[in-house]
């Protein structure tokens, strides 16, 4: 399958609206292609091959700890890398000596090894295509490009259509900048007439946004009932909410047969109020740490039986009530169930949970998926494949989840990524969003800004949640105030976006056709006309679409 983006059609209308920007950039655009499936020929190469354009690769000995293998793997030798650069690569991948293998590719330069920049799940007899990135954080006079098994098989790998395209820190600005305007706003023209038809020119009109169309939130926990600063703060920035742990099973049902779900209805009390949407989370968690003790204990039948009860008890109870579930938490590092129900367990879930809400979406949520590509257990095509796996014996799947913890963020490498899931035309959220605390707080804010710019840009990605619970003794990793709601760097990062990304009030006056233009980000609108004595009041939609919206006011 192959997910490709071209928005050539755009420019003159990104022109139109910002031309000096323009006008000013002759740098690339950056290339959203990827393909998930194994070809027999390799297409060409991305931004044509970009600085390995006609630079083929030389064969190196692959090497397993510190022995020769007897065979050969390729590389590239790259020369004067820019400090700062944003690189995007993506190569085809064939190999033989074995049915499959994890193949990595690194940077090695003088002062330090980047040990994974992108991954494929490679198949013998046809050509897997490999996409990632870097960002060069020190010089570079000469560097090396390499590739090899993750599980150190003892194989040969063959590339072709290999492509290495920088961009300067402003061109990648530019790019993200360039996808806001043309995925996230929309042009829209308003026409001013009296009760007859005829145009008015002159007329006077104020527009602001009321609502948000992109899902922007954070985690919750309990501590937010009956804490009115809390939920100010909150409701002022947040269209949406994830209950932190209110919903899991060790929450819910810490005893057998003894449910209690008074928090989690009091939170979904507390958004339903403000108008919020909520995501379910989590039906199951694979991870035996975070499984109800009872429910370790259990096994065969009986362990069937908790399950079906769970699934029966949380879904019929919420129906309709969140918009997503994650289903089975984290399932390509843990599987606490399929150990314990047989291999068809999950699909088990899936199926049970559709038939018990077929509104809700259903998700596949997990980490390690954008932060790194280290993670052998959970690469991009780990979690394509599981997908198409459950897919195949009939699962009913909605949604991917990337939960999106960061250290220090990779962005090539999470657009990358994010560019291959696209390809499954799934809908793509972050889930849970947040920075290590171990960067500290001024960094936090740095990282912070990069990875939601990022999100924010992709058009493949349709909603952002921040994992950002706040507790008295703190947050998770990350938290975007203190304990008396005074913004950290973080915090202020999440306010300046989302100032940027909302259209503030607009006031003009229509022209000699009686008509008033302005390009506005996806929501709610609301119009208020004046003309002379007259006066009228409206409200309008603003959905995505290509096309100019057009929207009429008679006084």
């Amino acid at each position: 399958m192959k997910h490709s983006l071209v928005f050539g059609g755009f420019w003159a209308f990104f022109i139109l609206l910002s031309g000096s920007l323009v006008a000013s950039y002759d740098g690339p655009l950056y290339d959203f292609t990827a393909y998930t499936e194994c070809k027999a020929q390799p297409e060409e190469p991305l931004y044509q091959g970009g600085i390995l354009k006609d630079e083929p690769p030389i064969m190196r000995p692959a090497i397993i700890g510190e022995t020769a293998t007897g065979c050969y793997t390729p590389a590239f030798l790259l020369k004067n890398l820019t400090l700062g650069n944003f690189y995007c690569f993506s190569t085809w991948i064939k190999i033989q000596g074995a049915n499959s293998a994890l193949i990595r590719a690194s940077l090695k330069t003088e002062n330090r090894t980047y040990n994974c920049i992108g991954t494929v799940l490679a198949k013998n007899g046809c050509w897997s295509f490999l996409k990632g990135g870097f960002v060069l954080d020190s010089p570079s006079n000469l560097a090396l490009l390499l590739f090899q098994s993750s599980d150190d098989k003892d194989i040969d790998i063959t590339i072709d259509s290999s492509s290495l395209q920088p961009f300067t820190d402003q061109e990648w600005r530019f790019n993200q900048q360039f996808m806001i305007n043309t995925q996230r706003k929309r042009a829209v023209t308003i026409h001013v007439s009296d009760q007859q038809g005829n145009r008015l020119q002159g007329a006077a009109i104020t527009i602001n946004q009321v609502s948000k169309d992109f899902p922007f939130g954070s985690a919750i926990a309990h501590t937010i009932l009956g804490n009115l600063p809390y939920q100010n703060w909150f409701v002022e920035r947040f269209n949406a909410a994830v209950f932190e742990n209110e919903l899991k099973w060790y929450a819910t049902e810490p005893d057998q047969g003894k449910t209690n779900y008074t928090l989690a209805d009091q939170m979904l009390e507390f958004v339903r109020a403000h108008q919020i949407i909520a995501r379910g989370h989590n039906i199951f968690w694979e991870d035996p740490k975070y499984t109800p003790a009872w429910v370790r204990n259990l096994t065969g039948p009986d362990l069937q039986s908790a399950v079906n009860s769970r699934i029966q008890s949380l879904m019929s109870k919420y129906k309709e009530e969140f918009i997503h579930w994650d289903v089975s938490n984290e399932m390509l590092h843990f599987d606490f169930y399929e150990q314990r129900l047989g291999p068809d367990a999950t699909l088990h879930f899936y199926e049970t949970a559709h038939q018990s809400d077929p509104l809700a979406t259903l998700f596949m949520n997990e980490f390690n998926v954008v932060e790194t590509c280290s993670d052998v257990k959970s690469t991009v095509d780990t979690y394509i494949e599981r997908i198409r796996e459950l897919e195949r014996g009939g699962m009913y799947m909605d949604g991917i989840g990337l939960e999106s913890h960061f250290t220090v963020p990779n962005l090539p490498l999470m657009r990358a990524v994010i560019d291959k899931l696209a390809a499954l035309r799934l809908p793509i959220w972050l889930t849970e969003v947040d920075i290590s605390s171990s960067v500290g707080k001024e960094l936090q804010g740095v990282y912070l800004e990069q990875v939601l710019r990022e999100g924010f840009s992709h058009p493949s990605v349709n909603g952002i949640m921040l994992w950002t619970a706040l507790h008295p003794k703190g947050c998770y990793e990350m938290c975007l105030t203190d304990e008396n709601f005074k913004n950290l760097p973080a915090g202020d990062v999440v306010d300046k976006l989302l100032k940027e990304w909302e259209s503030g009030e607009m006031k003009g006056v229509t022209d000699e056709h009686g008509s008033y233009s302005f390009y506005g980000f996806l929501g709610e609108y609301k119009v208020n006309v004046g003309y002379g004595e007259r006066a009228a009041n409206s409200t309008f939609s603003l959905p995505r679409s290509d096309e100019t919206k057009h929207f009429s006011i008679h006084l």
